[in-house]
């Protein structure tokens, strides 16, 4: 990855590159940011998981009823020992970032553009546990994708932000705070970058999200991108499965039926986040236990997570929860969005939708639920791949962005 600078990097807000110009909206700052967490902080850390007291576990249940002792054991210890932030820290720094504020509360995101003269502008959001992390190994491929075996003409200017309550984002707070704000935020992040036409994709709350800026900016959106589709059958079918292939039905209940025993960490995040938070925050080995298992279980990787992220990519991810203590706000994003109504309340989303759909994500719905809430326009069947599409099927994804967006372009 070639050194960015960031002196150079801020310059683009207020001059014309290439012919293409990026304007500030009046009063909003906008200024580069470098991640460089304290010594202290890290110091603190390593005292934490040199203390750190695991419980006991039944023999033989491995990973049944939740992350694995012996597992946990290995990755704490490579945690503490020879996991490297400052290297982490310096490769997250290669990249353009930037906080502004937005209606009181600081955002930060990476801005990556690309040299090419007629890249379309693309935001890009995370999840949860997910963090901007998670594009790293794609950022690269739709910026420059001619050094990719792509084509210029499919070039994007990236924005990636962190969602408010995430990473070096602010915390908002006061109650409220849902999908639909982030979303909004957002939008007025694309405004202030100049950017009057872009595109959106996101994964987990990021397809929400994503959703949501199709609603409320459809002057401005010219196309969504999304890897977790969440459908119900249409409105007054007497039977939800009929038109239905037999295979999008089976696969449906398979997907329901597995994610049925998964989803008890999102009853607790949506209704006791605080009392949750109280030992997330306070114990780095209950945090990486909480999020490590979700990317086991929720990604392609036949139960052996590391055959799908590193030990570095998974506490890095992990780190940016830890340094900025950010896991109880992160996590109060499922209380705000549990309490208001849901995005279908406002009929079929008519901007154009691609739909990447990898075989391990938590839910499939059947095209043609999909086809009744969404204009869906393009849908790719993958042939593997999990939950975190950016990480574990980086080529796969970054194709079918160029695919689908050289239709709306």
């Amino acid at each position: 990855m070639l050194k960015r600078c960031c002196l150079l990097a801020a310059l683009i807000f207020i001059v014309t590159i290439s012919g293409d110009s990026i304007a500030q909206e009046e009063g909003g700052d906008v200024t580069p940011f470098t991640i460089n967490i304290d010594d202290a902080v890290l110091k603190d850390l390593n005292t934490r998981l040199g203390l750190a007291r695991f419980p006991d576990q039944l023999d033989g249940v491995e990973w049944t009823y939740g992350t694995e002792l012996g597992y946990l054991k290995e990755l704490v210890a490579y945690w503490r020992d020879d996991y490297d932030w400052r290297a982490q820290e310096a490769a997250l720094n290669e990249f353009d970032q930037f906080k502004t504020n937005i209606d009181g509360l600081d955002l930060h995101f990476i801005h990556q553009r690309s040299k090419e003269k007629n890249a379309m502008p693309l935001i890009i959001t995370h999840g949860w546990p997910g963090s901007v992390v998670e594009f790293t190994k794609i950022i690269d491929m739709l910026v420059d994708p001619v050094a990719h075996g792509g084509k210029a003409e499919d070039a994007f200017h990236v924005v990636c932000p962190s969602m408010p309550g995430y990473g070096f984002s602010g915390i908002p707070t006061e109650p409220g705070f849902d999908s639909r704000k982030v979303a909004e935020t957002f939008t007025k992040l694309m405004a202030r970058l100049g950017y009057e036409k872009y595109g959106a994709q996101g994964g987990d709350w990021g397809s929400v999200v994503t959703q949501w800026i199709a609603r409320d900016d459809v002057e401005h959106v010219a196309g969504i991108h999304i890897t977790m589709v969440t459908a119900g059958p249409p409105r007054g079918a007497k039977d939800p499965y009929d038109g239905v292939p037999e295979m999008e039905k089976i696969r449906h209940q398979e997907r329901s039926s597995a994610f049925s025993e998964e989803s008890g960490y999102s009853g607790i995040q949506g209704t006791k986040p605080q009392t949750l938070g109280y030992g997330l925050n306070d114990s780095p080995v209950g945090l990486a236990a909480w999020i490590v298992e979700k990317f086991r279980t929720w990604s392609d990787c036949d139960g052996d997570v590391e055959s799908r992220f590193t030990k570095d990519e998974l506490l890095t991810n992990i780190m940016l929860y830890w340094t900025t203590q950010t896991i109880t706000s992160s996590t109060r994003l499922y209380y705000e969005s549990r309490h208001v109504a849901h995005l279908d309340a406002g009929g079929r989303i008519e901007v154009p939708m691609g739909c990447a759909i990898f075989p391990k994500e938590l839910t499939i719905p059947p095209r043609k639920w999909a086809e009744s809430r969404f204009n869906v326009t393009h849908w790719t069947e993958m042939p593997s791949g999990g939950h975190f599409a950016a990480l574990e099927e980086p080529e796969l994804l970054a194709g079918d962005l160029r695919k689908f967006f050289r239709t709306v372009r």
